[in-house]
């Protein structure tokens, strides 16, 4: 009886997990989960022996106490593309897009890589530039990346290795003006335009004052993960930044949070920053917030090593203008919900005939 309990237990947990999974049958980015049951403890009823001269061995003969759930997995195999708005996005492969809140970027240092799991864990690519400027997901969390920080003399763009949610650049008349970069004591630092010209370090008003640019073309490059768009006012193209991708140790290892989103906590392993085809090595940026702030060491004690590197997402490619749909297989889950059904009835059957062995048991005295 008490075995038949255990596997009720157990087939309600499972059939809860296929539940779910059906539930998110269409839900974008989910990702399925499967029930893994192992059998549970055992009773020596008689012990083996390994024989004699004279006799041979025997097996051991034991009792067991039903089934128990082993482990609750994910499936994190990609799902099938589903076409959507322009600015969706879908990765292919391991990894997802990282997102926060606009402080979280204040806590993430270079030189301990556990600050990278302060940010969510997300394949949902239902991205958009919200009216503050900061590009955000569909539940209005920015999203974190590579910001370009103004351009040199050859007007190359210039990228920095600070991870922070990406935003538009900002414009004064028919000047781009680029992030402003403060240094440790939040002091402002420099406000680099679209020829690398600087604004006066007294002048703090500017950051404030000035209006986003009013961007069209919005696009994503596939290949980088670079996004651009063209100046109304001037039709020039310039580059807002670069998607960053995180990569656990342990893909399969991450905690879900709720509405898509994971967190790379116990069991995930480390959290790795990188970008999409390589591209950081040919951007010169090789490590996350690897530069030095005013009143850091000087350049010349300055050890890159120490810091978190930029890796390579590998094989994981970017897929636009639409959104990774669920894994789920239905015809798998209608099956496993068959089955489970079954081995619940067939486990309240065996409490119902044991009732019945003991009700006979007790009547013999009649």
């Amino acid at each position: 009886m008490y075995a038949a309990i255990a596997g009720l237990k157990t087939h309600m947990s499972k059939l809860n997990v296929v539940g779910n999974n059906i539930a998110n049958v269409n839900t974008n980015g989910y990702k399925s989960q499967r029930t893994v049951f192992r059998d549970a403890l055992y009773t020596m009823y008689s012990g083996g022996s390994n024989g004699t001269t004279t006799t041979g061995s025997k097996n051991p003969s034991q009792i067991g106490y039903g089934s128990q759930v082993s482990s609750i997995d994910l499936n994190m195999t990609t799902g099938n593309y589903s076409p959507g708005n322009t600015m969706d996005c879908m990765l292919y492969g391991d990894g997802f897009f990282l997102v926060g809140n606009k402080t979280t970027a204040a806590s993430i240092t270079g030189t301990n890589p556990a600050t990278f799991k302060a940010l969510k864990l997300t394949r949902v690519g239902d991205f958009r530039f919200g009216a503050d400027g900061y590009l955000v997901d569909g539940k209005g969390n920015p999203v974190y990346g590579f910001m370009n920080t103004g351009v040199d003399k050859d007007g190359n763009p210039q990228i920095s290795d600070q991870l922070v949610p990406i935003r538009l650049p900002k414009v004064d008349g028919k000047t781009i003006k680029y992030a402003v970069e403060k240094d440790k004591d939040g002091k402002y630092i420099a406000l680099k335009d679209a020829v690398g010209h600087e604004k006066p370090d007294d002048d703090t008003s500017a950051e404030v004052e000035l209006p986003f640019a009013s961007l069209d073309s919005i696009s994503i490059d596939t290949k980088s993960g670079r996004i651009s768009g063209t100046v109304k006012d001037t039709d020039t193209v310039v580059t807002i930044g670069y998607l960053a991708v995180g990569n656990p140790t342990n893909p399969d290892g991450v905690t879900h949070e709720g509405e898509s989103y994971y967190s790379c906590s116990d069991g995930a392993g480390d959290l790795k920053v990188t970008m999409l085809g390589g591209v950081a090595a040919d951007l010169g940026i090789t490590h996350v917030n690897g530069h030095l702030d005013k009143g850091d060491k000087a350049d010349a004690d300055f050890t890159p090593n120490a810091k978190a590197a930029i890796g390579s997402a590998g094989s994981t490619t970017l897929y636009t203008g639409g959104l990774e749909g669920s894994n789920v297989d239905l015809a798998t889950e209608i099956s496993e919900m068959i089955t489970t059904q079954r081995g619940y009835q067939a486990n309240t059957r065996i409490i119902t005939v044991t009732d019945s062995m003991l009700e006979e048991l007790v009547n013999m005295k009649r």
